[in-house]
């Protein structure tokens, strides 16, 4: 099964504010706010949804095909990728501007302000999925991730043309667009990524029910931060997959493009909904526990303990034959 991973390649500025930003917000001025935070702490990290997704695929042994708008500034980062098993080869690289910046900061209770340079990002509407599925012998899903919009919507539609199955995960594109750009996007998808927010955030937007909404597509996939993951398919009971508990929390940053990679990863696999949700709560956790989308090792052995301790011997048995780790 061959999967391209569409999306944002960025470098991440992931800052940390000792407090609570709840704190210094005044109810009744929210809508001239003018603050300042002093942070403790930078880290310059890799990362961009599409990458950081790709990267966390690579890591369980897959080659998926990253398809984005970058600087001249990636060579050392495709060249990190592709140590990782992501195939590069479909990445445009811009002349004009560098890649794009994600800058965040997280305050003690790991609530999140950031800010999002496009950069070469922009020009991804650029990009045309066919020759890539020429290049690689065709297609098999396409994960629609956030990015430039116009990028967005023209690989949505390029699918549909194609024949090709997409799955829609708008995330942090969702405040920026309206309903109707939304809609479609999600319509026809074989699967909607989104967190619980996005979610009510999608259904408020597209004036689509949550029953209409999962009518529209083949399996709607709600993270629900420390609650897990929630899997709903038209006509069959909604199936929650419990959270692998954590070591320790360090930073959130990545934790839902980790997901994706884990389920996705199940997807290739041919294993069932529940086991995809189990890898992609599993992979999550390992971002949680360090700073960036891209700092953690998986090694086999240890993969499958936790899964054991998490999810039971029985279904670790079923995704054992399927992991090849790139780390030991």
């Amino acid at each position: 099964m061959r999967i391209a991973v569409t999306g944002s390649i960025a470098t991440d500025h992931l800052m940390t504010f000792p407090g609570k930003f709840g704190d210094q917000l005044i109810a009744e001025q929210l809508d001239r706010v003018s603050l300042s935070f002093l942070v403790d702490d930078l880290q310059i990290r890799r990362g961009g949804v599409a990458a950081n997704i790709s990267f966390g695929m690579g890591c369980l042994g897959l080659t998926p095909i990253l398809v984005g708008a970058v600087g001249a500034d990636f060579a050392e980062y495709q060249s990190w990728l592709e140590r990782h098993g992501v195939d590069c080869a479909s990445v445009y690289v811009s002349e004009l501007r560098h890649t794009a910046r994600f800058l965040c900061t997280t305050d003690d209770q790991h609530n999140q302000i950031a800010s999002f340079y496009t950069g070469a990002m922009a020009e991804a509407r650029e990009i045309a999925l066919e020759p890539i599925a020429d290049r690689v012998g065709g297609l098999d899903l396409v994960l629609i991730s956030s990015n430039d919009p116009e990028a967005m919507v023209r690989h949505t539609d390029e699918c549909r043309r194609l024949g090709v199955p997409f799955a829609a995960d708008p995330s942090q594109q969702l405040a920026r667009m309206g309903g109707e750009e939304i809609r479609s996007l999600i319509d026809g998808a074989a699967y909607l990524f989104t967190n619980d927010y996005e979610k009510a955030l999608a259904e408020q937007k597209t004036g689509w029910s949550e029953d209409e909404m999962l009518s529209r597509v083949g399996v709607r996939v709600t993270t629900l931060g420390p609650k897990g993951a929630r899997i709903d398919r038209s006509g069959e009971p909604s199936l929650h997959v419990p959270p692998t508990p954590e070591l320790s929390k360090i930073d959130p940053t990545g934790v839902g493009d980790a997901f994706r990679a884990g389920f996705l990863s199940g997807l290739v696999w041919g294993l069932s909904p529940e086991r995809c949700g189990q890898l992609g709560n599993l992979t999550a956790t390992h971002v949680l526990e360090h700073v960036g989308g891209q700092e953690y090792q998986l090694g086999k052995g240890a993969f499958l303990e936790r899964f054991t301790a998490a999810y039971g011997a029985p279904a670790a048995a079923e995704v054992e034959p399927h992991i090849t780790c790139v780390y030991v």
